[in-house]
């Protein structure tokens, strides 16, 4: 195609409209979070609590988990340490190897957190109404499934 000819037209698409409503969720998940007094909501670091589980998980799992190197995990860890919402233990099961688990900072905002992400999905049933989102989750699971 030259220059001078007409390109071709884009189409209007089911990944445009979840990568425009995800984007939507996370500013206003974000924002409601951020009021709520945790800094790290909107940053990389904030990522390593979403793969925290009950007793913690092994710092050096964590890179692969986020796809990032072990240094990065090593300063994200530290600034969450730093912030009160995650704390290194030594592994049990290996003692030169650290447990990052939790403070109670850290179930805090989890606990807020789910209180936000209901009120936006309450939100999103007063606009659409129970009904259509119920339809709506269930569709999204099914289209997840592989």
């Amino acid at each position: 195609m030259g220059l001078d000819e007409k390109p071709p037209t884009l189409i209007d698409h089911v990944g445009w409209r979840l990568w425009r409503l995800a984007r939507q969720w996370k500013a206003e998940f974000d924002a409601q979070m951020l009021r709520r007094g945790y800094p790290w909501v909107a940053e990389a670091r904030g990522a390593v609590i979403g793969h925290l589980r009950p007793g913690g998980r092994p710092q050096s799992e964590l890179a692969g988990l986020l796809g990032v190197s072990k240094q990065a995990v090593q300063q994200f860890v530290d600034e969450l340490v730093e912030e009160g919402a995650v704390e290194r233990i030594v592994d049990p099961r290996d003692a030169r190897g650290r447990i990052v688990r939790l403070t109670a900072r850290g179930i805090a905002f989890i606990e807020e957190g789910n209180a936000v992400k209901r009120a936006i999905e309450d939100a999103y049933a007063g606009r659409i109404g129970r009904d259509r989102l119920d339809a709506l989750n269930a569709a999204l699971d099914a289209l997840a499934e592989e």
